[in-house]
């Protein structure tokens, strides 16, 4: 089992889990200040929302799991903001960062889909990184197999889990949304009829069917009145991005290649 404290400093301990969900912060936000020019927003104000979203992000993710988890928690409220135990649900801070995105664009006077459709490949290589969190901490795994035999070494050893081995279907998401983000990259390069609204739509189908298909297998999912809760949210995903092309489609929304660029 590895140890999931990567640097110990005295009596601070600083987290894999911590360190992959950083990690990914950085290179969504590099990426995205890189892209944006391209539809005139100016980088700093992606660095200004940052700031706004993230701390606002975790907190929505943290209180996203407690409140499903509320029976847990009630009976042991010290551990409510043990964030470092992990305990992060993607789809609170996903639903907390697009209610500030959208605030923050408003108030910007940038348009949102420019804004969205920049971010979204940034956050799928995000949730990619930061589910190697999940890695270190051994949750969001699967049921228990005979063998992992097709594994490197260190991701059989650390999904051998009280006395199992575990899908990894920690794996199984990032190595999905790394698929979703290389084929956002080359959707907005080379397919000259993409419109605005189009990569938000395409982010919304390709990681809501993904973690419906994946969620089934864990052990661990967050539950209300017997049902998947992520299931549920990645059914609503999908009708809106399936939303979002119709839409942008009969409105006919300007293409997110420019004819400078055709």
């Amino acid at each position: 089992m590895l140890d999931p404290i990567a640097i110990q400093l005295g009596p601070l301990a600083i987290r894999w889990y911590a360190l992959c969900i950083v990690t990914g912060l950085v290179l969504a936000v590099y990426l995205t200040m890189k892209e944006a020019p391209r539809k005139k927003i100016i980088p700093d104000d992606i660095l200004d929302f940052i700031l706004i979203a993230f701390p606002l992000a975790i907190l929505g993710a943290r209180l996203y799991y407690v409140i499903f988890r509320l029976d847990y928690y009630s009976q042991n409220l010290g551990e409510v903001f043990a964030i470092w135990n992990g305990g992060l649900a993607i789809y609170g801070g996903l639903i907390t960062g697009a209610i500030v995105l959208y605030i923050f664009a408003d108030r910007k006077l940038i348009n949102t889909w420019d804004f969205l459709d920049i971010a979204a490949p940034s956050v799928m290589i995000a949730q990619s990184l930061g589910r190697w969190g999940n890695f270190f901490n051994q949750e969001a795994y699967g049921a228990a197999v005979d063998s992992l035999d097709y594994l490197p070494g260190f991701i059989r050893d650390q999904m051998y889990i009280d006395g199992s081995y575990r899908q990894p279907t920690f794996l199984y998401e990032s190595l999905w949304n790394l698929l979703g983000f290389v084929l956002i990259l080359i959707l907005r390069r080379k397919w000259k009829n993409l419109r605005r609204g189009h990569i938000t739509a395409f982010y919304l189908i390709w990681y809501g069917f993904g973690r419906m298909v994946i969620e089934g297998l864990r052990t661990d999912s967050l539950m209300f009145f017997g049902l998947r809760v992520s299931q549920w949210l990645s059914v609503v995903l999908i009708g809106l991005g399936i939303f979002v092309v119709v839409y942008q489609n009969r409105k006919k929304a300007p293409f997110y290649i420019t004819e400078e660029e055709k």
